[in-house]
């Protein structure tokens, strides 16, 4: 998250807005967190030029939930549903999903380890699915579509958790958008939706009122108790958001930082290599391997000791991982960068 927003953070935490009380004290119904959350979906709409059939919601569960919860609303017994299979949390949502709806997997990047993506026109889509789902960054392979593609009629499902506000997007071309905030918009627990409203009246299947989508939106994400401090969190790091630029400022920024990295790992003559094809590389998520695994370990130790943090790579791949999110400022990328030349030239 950035400092700013950190720093604000603390300094409100035990008296918010001059009510003598923290935010998390405050009642979700009262006046005082009912304006700040209506604030922070105006600032939001206002980043992505949200249009005005689309709902804003902010819910708890998390991404995985919405795995499972986004069939169960917008699939009827017995519907279909194409996915696009581009890595491990794409993986992971087809297999939550497959309980409530007839997954069609259109398109895979498995028989390429996930390092490149399958073209648009390999997809084999089904015009009668309820919708089509893909995730455009993965954040363990490092892959990244740089377009929205065209699936004609039937709505654009995205799980936009690592890379949504990293840029401009334009959330017409979508039916549905959802993000788990720990990434680019505040702590873990809090999710953002962004849903068409007409996908909110679809027939679909007997439920509890806390899992369909609709009653949250009728509710203004308040059918029950929300996450009151990652909602406030959310709407300081929209403010943010439009104090440094907009999402036109930030996707340059975002730029910029891939390629200083990508610069320093393609230059570096084999020491350190990224496996992923250079037409689908992750500005978010970049893995790396250095040229001898049993230098893995000096690695993260001395660049922990220099203040390069949590550069372990995922269990499922090892190696290395930096993550570029909003946040890291592009300094902290020039330090990353300085401290891999100088590890290479002392461990060569």
């Amino acid at each position: 998250m950035p400092q700013s927003v950190l720093e604000r953070a603390q300094r409100e935490l035990l008296d918010w807005n001059g009510s003598g009380a923290s935010v998390m004290e405050q009642s979700h119904r009262g006046k005082r967190f009912i304006e700040m959350a209506a604030q922070a979906e105006a600032d939001l709409r206002t980043l992505l030029a949200i249009p005005a059939d689309y709902a804003v919601l902010f819910l708890q569960g998390g991404a995985t939930q919405q795995f499972a919860q986004i069939p169960m609303n917008l699939a009827g017994e017995g519907g279909s549903a194409d996915y696009v299979d581009s890595g491990h949390w794409s993986a992971k949502a087809i297999s939550e999903a497959a309980p409530y709806v007839r997954v069609n997997v259109a398109a895979s990047g498995r028989a390429d380890d996930y390092r490149r993506l399958p073209s648009r026109d390999s997809w084999q889509l089904d015009p009668q699915a309820a919708y089509v789902h893909y995730t455009p960054n993965e954040t363990i392979h490092g892959v990244e579509f740089r377009e929205i593609p065209d699936v004609g009629a039937v709505p654009l499902v995205a799980d936009m958790s690592s890379n949504i506000l990293s840029g401009p997007l334009d959330v017409s071309r979508f039916g549905l958008i959802y993000a788990g905030a720990q990434k680019n918009i505040g702590p873990s627990g809090l999710l953002v939706m962004i849903i068409r409203r007409d996908l909110l009246q679809r027939a679909t299947r007997p439920m509890a009122r806390i899992f369909r989508l609709a009653e949250h939106a009728a509710h203004d994400s308040m059918l029950n108790t929300p996450n009151t401090w990652g909602w406030y969190l959310a709407g300081l790091t929209f403010q943010w958001l439009l104090a440094q630029g907009g999402l036109a400022a930030m996707g340059q920024r975002n730029h910029a930082k891939a390629a200083l990295l990508y610069e320093a790992i393609d230059g570096s003559g084999g020491y350190y290599r990224n496996p992923v094809d250079p037409s689908a590389r992750s500005r978010m998520n970049v893995p790396f391997t250095l040229h001898d695994g049993a230098l893995d370990a000096m690695f993260v130790r001395e660049s922990e000791t220099a203040g390069l943090l949590a550069l372990k790579g995922h269990k499922a791949l090892g190696g290395m991982r930096a993550s570029l999110y909003n946040a890291v400022p592009l300094e902290a990328v020039l330090a990353l960068t300085e401290f891999m030349q100088d590890f290479s030239r002392r461990h060569g």
